[in-house]
């Protein structure tokens, strides 16, 4: 009889391959089948990247690379993201266990007294009782795919939360970046201000004792003083703005960063040019629109379990053993003992709660269809929004960069003439202002193109080539 019951066992075992989950079809990408040509976007889809590039090639400074190291051990965002895949792989392994019997040997032993009242001999009693087993409980013959449906949920949740991972780890390798680069370039405003500041309060020494030789007059003193406290507000800003700036950096690194890092200056040449490919390159590079479609895929097998609770479910409760009043015998011939309880479940009369389950189920996946929609559409404008800013800030540095040799030329110039005594102070102080201002906005629009660059690289999902990998492993 126990090779019976395994072999009933094991037959229902192999027929609960039957499955109620819809055949999954990944939804049209709701976005055209190019990114938009001419224009702003003229050759904004060249880079100098290979398709196999990570960030350790897209960023050519050190010490930025150093940091991206660090943040990649340190930072507490990516540790809790990867402690939530092995959670999730942790409760996928759970619910795949339901899927085989849980077998399990239970040994027991009991003494009794009894007492003479009770024996009906007139004396009282000791008795005793043994036994050994070894069986399944409440196995549940997956006949219709309920518990199979649940695992498959259970494991695309899982794939979904490292592409999540994926996705944080790819946000903090750009904001690392971001925030590096926004430190040096205030550093560098910083500079300039500082530079700037000593000028404008010798032009102010300068106008003051003009003034005391009479050929200046108390207003032009006061108009070069104003440019003086102008420029220490800007300083005090700017040391604000770095202290701060290295608070960021240290946070997202995850630990102390030295504040008198080497470094290069800010030019186009510290980050790299990425390729824009295709815009369906972007289903398999981004981990976010993975992630949605693992979560879409999830909602779908959800279905197959709500269809499944429709239908009876057989449970199976098994098991062989011995069992004697003496110890000795307890594996002794004769003493062998067996028990099979299989249980049917039929639902009759619930008051539409599965119905309303699977009709949650289906709305759930709807409502995740809409998500992966949204998701590719936001990648798209995403990459769109990138490349409009490499072409246009690369014409926007240009004409900055003539607007700042014009302002130096017109500083020297009014410099020249109001020390020869051709033009006011007035001038001279608007073309101090003008030149200062050109300078910052500089410095300001090269942060921007190369924040614009590292966005660009986050847009189409950070190192190509990576995802499928990671994925194939998980799945194996």
């Amino acid at each position: 009889m126990n090779k019976l019951t395994l072999c009933t066992v094991g037959v229902a075992w192999m027929l609960g391959s039957c499955s109620l989950i819809p055949e999954y079809q990944r939804p049209a990408a709701p976005t055209p089948a190019q990114y938009p040509q001419g224009g702003v976007y003229s050759l904004a889809q060249a880079g100098t990247l290979t398709q196999n590039a990570d960030w350790q090639q897209l960023f050519h400074d050190p010490a930025l690379q150093r940091l991206i190291g660090e943040a990649l051990v340190n930072n507490r965002d990516l540790r809790v993201a990867a402690l939530n895949v092995q959670a999730f792989q942790a409760q996928y392994r759970i619910q795949r266990a339901d899927l085989f019997p849980a077998i399990s040997a239970t040994g027991a032993g009991k003494r009794q007294k009894l007492p003479r009242g009770v024996t009906g001999t007139g004396k009282s009693a000791i008795t005793s009782n043994y036994s050994a087993t070894l069986g399944l409980s409440a196995y549940e013959l997956d006949l219709f795919g309920r518990v199979r449906s649940l695992s498959e949920q259970a494991m695309l949740t899982y794939l979904g939360t490292e592409e999540a991972r994926r996705s944080v780890q790819l946000s903090l390798v750009a904001n690392v970046a971001n925030a590096y680069l926004t430190w040096r370039a205030d550093q560098e405003l910083l500079a300039l201000a500082e530079q700037t500041l000593v000028a404008n309060d010798h032009s102010w020494q300068l106008t003051s004792r003009s003034k005391s030789a009479g050929k200046a007059s108390a207003l032009e003193v006061v108009q070069a003083r104003t440019a003086v406290e102008s420029t220490r507000a800007s300083v005090a800003r700017y040391e604000r703005q770095v202290a701060q700036d290295l608070n960021n950096l240290t946070l997202l690194v995850g630990g102390p960063v030295d504040d008198n890092l080497p470094s290069r200056p800010l030019a186009d040449e510290l980050v790299a040019r990425v390729p824009a490919g295709l815009p369906s390159d972007l289903l398999q590079r981004r981990p976010d629109i993975l992630q949605a479609e693992y979560q879409l895929q999830a909602a779908n097998a959800n279905i197959g379990a709500a269809r499944a609770a429709f239908f009876p479910s057989v449970t199976l409760t098994a098991n062989a053993g011995s069992t004697s009043k003496e110890l000795s015998g307890l594996f002794k011939g004769g003493s062998g003992t067996w028990t099979f309880q299989p249980q049917i479940n039929l639902p009759i009369f619930n008051a539409g709660s599965l119905r309303a389950s699977l009709d949650y189920a289906r709305l759930q996946k709807d409502i995740t269809v809409a998500q992966y929609e949204k998701s590719i559409q936001t990648a798209f404008q995403e990459v769109a929004d990138g490349l409009a800013a490499r072409q246009t800030f690369n014409d926007q540095l240009d004409a900055q960069r003539d607007f700042v040799a014009a302002n130096q030329n017109y500083y020297d110039l009014a410099q020249h003439r109001y020390r020869s005594g051709v033009d006011s102070n007035l001038t001279f102080l608007d073309a101090q202002r003008a030149l200062f201002s050109s300078q910052q906005a500089l410095i300001v629009d090269r942060l921007a193109q190369l924040v614009a660059e590292v966005n660009l690289y986050t847009a189409l999902g950070g190192a190509w080539g990576d995802g499928h990998a990671s994925i194939a492993r998980l799945m194996q």
